[in-house]
């Protein structure tokens, strides 16, 4: 019969093993204490401790100067962790990411792609609580490529080209509780990439000049973006538009997007900013194309003081709900070329708290353009700048429009021009102003066939041509 270990054999095991890890940690923490006054480069040092397959490189309190790339190949060094527990600064010196991880998994999400040699050398690297400062035009702070589980928290990059950079092919990746700030280009990266299951969460992403979190020429799948402050990622007057989320799938595959619960808003100072852009292919697409990308919600989040708010186009399977969204300086909302849409219980609201009386240079419309069925329904849209209709749905068919209010509009309240098989009932449309309600109109429709207008509170006139609509029991009276 075999004996049992003795109990002091095994507390003679524990020993030997802690006193291998605490010469491992000792021996590491004397090569990086040398270089801690972020004088001398590390890079070199640090570099070896990556490949001396130690896995967990820990930065005792300092700041460690890099001139070079460090590299971690995770089929060689075994599963590898960057961490500094929000004491140790990076700053990059050299062009290119301060670390890059490279990984060999070619499979996708799915677990009976994923090779063992995947699971038992690469799986989930990690970067956690250290800063990354930018010393060099060229400096980016994380890159990654054929990863497995690329977990990237509480870390800070700064002052860099981009802040973490995707690249390649990468899976089930997790950004969470980082700031990612004062950025030249890019904040949160996804550049020609295929990449399936990404969490970025509890994040702030501001003023990144090139952009929030951007994904571009990159087969999407499974992107969640929650709970973070996304805000001023445009440069100044005189830079390229960006957005503080953008999402460009044009000519490859994307969707299954999920934006929730987040804070974007700023600047509206910069040329073309937009909030939430999301572009897949062509602007002009048929009705019957079946290959749009989509699967797209974004609810509950507050957003403002751009150009345009949301700017969607060419997609199947949108939803927005829940939303507040103000001070959209063009547009608050942009939908063009899609189809299968919820617009719901959103609020567009021209508070006075927020710049009411800012020469009316917000503009606050809405816009479906070449859209093929949409229920827009218990949205309330309230003032709008000097522009000829609040809300204008152009070009398109199959529009369920129900239960919304649209006040305070100054020319035309509800606009549709050569919309057809559609319908608007139980809405209130009507001017409350003085000044502005002799020459408003609630509702105008031109072009079109088959459409339905009826239950609907109207507190000024309506202009609708013959033949374009069945209009019944709507009630309009002109404001006293």
């Amino acid at each position: 019969m075999k004996k049992s270990p003795r109990l002091s054999d095994l507390r003679c095991l524990f020993a030997t093993c802690a006193s291998i890890f605490a010469v491992s940690f000792s021996a590491q923490a004397q090569i990086l204490s040398t270089f801690k006054d972020g004088k001398k480069d590390a890079a070199v040092a640090i570099q070896q401790a990556v490949d001396s397959g130690l896995g967990d490189i820990h930065f005792p309190k300092g700041i460690y100067r890099l001139g070079k790339t460090i590299t971690i190949d995770l089929d060689k060094v075994g599963p590898t962790s960057i961490s500094g527990n929000g004491t140790a600064r990076i700053v990059m010196a050299g062009a290119g990411p301060a670390f890059r991880f490279i990984g060999t998994h070619e499979g996708t999400a799915a677990p009976r792609t994923v090779k063992d040699n995947v699971w038992d050398r690469q799986r989930t690297p990690m970067v956690d609580g250290i800063e990354i400062v930018g010393a060099h035009p060229e400096a980016v702070g994380i890159e990654a490529s054929g990863t497995m589980q690329l977990t990237v928290t509480r870390t800070s990059v700064r002052k860099a080209l981009h802040g973490i950079h995707l690249v390649k092919r990468n899976r089930n990746v997790i950004i969470s509780e980082c700031h990612i700030y004062e950025n030249r280009g890019v904040g949160v990266f996804l550049d020609h990439l295929n990449l399936h299951q990404i969490n970025v969460v509890n994040c702030h992403i501001s003023y990144n000049e090139g952009g929030g979190i951007v994904v571009r020429d990159t087969e999407l799948r499974n992107l969640q973006i929650g709970s973070c402050d996304i805000e001023g990622n445009m440069g100044g007057p005189d830079s390229k538009p960006s957005a503080n989320i953008e999402i460009d799938s044009t000519g490859i595959n994307g969707g299954e997007v999920e934006i929730v619960g987040c804070t974007i808003q700023h600047s509206h100072k910069a040329p073309g900013s937009t909030n939430i852009l999301i572009e897949s292919k062509s602007l002009k697409r048929p009705f019957t194309d079946e290959q749009k990308d989509g699967n797209i919600t974004i609810t509950g989040n507050v957003m403002s003081d751009v150009q345009t708010n949301i700017d969607i186009r060419n997609t199947r399977g949108l939803t927005i709900t829940g939303n507040t969204i103000w001070k959209g300086y063009a547009y608050n909302m942009i939908i063009r070329g899609c189809e299968n849409i919820i617009v719901s219980n959103n609020v567009f609201d021209k508070n006075p708290r927020y710049g009411y009386g800012d020469g009316n240079q917000t503009k606050s419309a809405i816009l479906f353009e070449d859209c093929n069925g949409a229920v827009i329904s218990g949205n309330h849209q309230r003032g709008v700048g000097d522009i000829p209709a609040a809300f204008v749905i152009r070009d398109s068919r199959q529009i369920n429009m129900t239960s919304c209010n649209i006040l305070d509009f100054g020319k035309v309240g509800l606009l549709w021009e050569n919309v057809s098989d559609s319908r608007v009932s139980g809405c209130i449309i009507r001017e409350n102003r003085k000044e502005e309600k002799a020459k408003a109109v609630s509702l105008k429709m031109t072009g079109g066939k088959g459409n339905m207008v009826t239950n609907n509170l109207m507190g000024d006139p309506v202009e609708i041509e013959s033949g374009v609509a069945k209009v019944t029991g709507n009630v309009t009276s002109k404001n006293k």
